[in-house]
């Protein structure tokens, strides 16, 4: 098979790298994705960085095995932050692409004001996101939230509730009442939960996330490597879980169309 027509493979702990994967497709609407989520594991901020390593290795192995995609895309934080090194190491041979919050454009747009990040305990304990807050710590105030419940809203489905309203004025309150420039949405589960962090936020706070960033630099490495299909050719998503419950990918799908079960 020409390498170009072969699918991108795009991996995430459970279905908040659907987030990235609608911005891949917006901007490579020609390709082929395979969209796997270790629904049976997830979620993986709360394991170790070790775990989370291994977790991700097998699952693009496996992956590879069954498809041989030609670039794999990261759409989790947590699992960019622990495997993405080791990741590019075992496929040097096509593209690999992890997402990292996306604190940079916050303090470029919000240069002196305060910037909260909101992402898993794992990603926010790594040294790679360390060195990120502290390089940006020089041009705005880096406030660094740990928001582990929020995950386990939109794995099932609930991305817009009283419930969830509830926890995140919970998680936010001490910024509720101060002047906030942006929040960096540092797990691409959360994205999903926007309109209700739109409504607890004070008004005019931006929410910013790295998922069209990642999709720009996949563009980018696909087409300096060759890779692109034809803008003429059909694109496709396929979805694959972990989970052997059939509603695993059925959740991935309403997402991936805009539904949610609380609609």
């Amino acid at each position: 098979m020409d390498r170009r027509n072969r699918p991108i493979a795009v991996f995430d702990s459970g279905v908040g790298g659907i987030s990235v994967l609608k911005a891949l497709v917006r901007r490579l609407s020609a390709e082929r994705f395979v969209y796997l989520g270790d629904t049976a594991h997830a979620p993986y901020g709360p394991r170790p960085t070790a775990e989370i390593r291994r977790l991700t290795l097998e699952n693009l192995r496996a992956l590879d095995e069954s498809e041989l995609f030609k670039a794999a895309v990261i759409a989790c934080n947590t699992a960019t932050s622990a495997a993405i090194e080791e990741l590019r190491r075992t496929y040097p041979d096509r593209p690999v692409v992890g997402i990292e919050p996306a604190l940079k454009p916050a303090a470029d747009r919000h240069p002196g004001r305060t910037v909260l990040v909101l992402a898993t305990e794992t990603t926010l304990r790594e040294a790679k996101y360390a060195a990120l807050a502290e390089r940006m710590g020089s041009r705005c105030t880096v406030v660094s939230l740990p928001c582990p419940e929020l995950v386990e809203f939109v794995e099932r489905g609930e991305t817009d509730s009283p419930a969830l309203e509830a926890v995140l004025r919970v998680r936010l309150a001490p910024w509720l009442a101060r002047p906030v420039g942006a929040v960096v949405l540092g797990c691409t589960h959360f994205p999903f939960a926007s309109g209700a962090l739109r409504r607890v936020l004070p008004p005019g706070t931006e929410l910013i996330d790295g998922s069209d960033g990642t999709a720009r630099q996949t563009a980018r490495l696909l087409a300096e490597a060759d890779l692109l299909r034809p803008e003429s050719a059909p694109g496709e998503v396929v979805f694959r879980s972990t989970s052997p419950d059939p509603a695993a990918v059925a959740q991935m799908e309403r997402l991936f169309r805009g539904e949610s079960e609380t609609e």
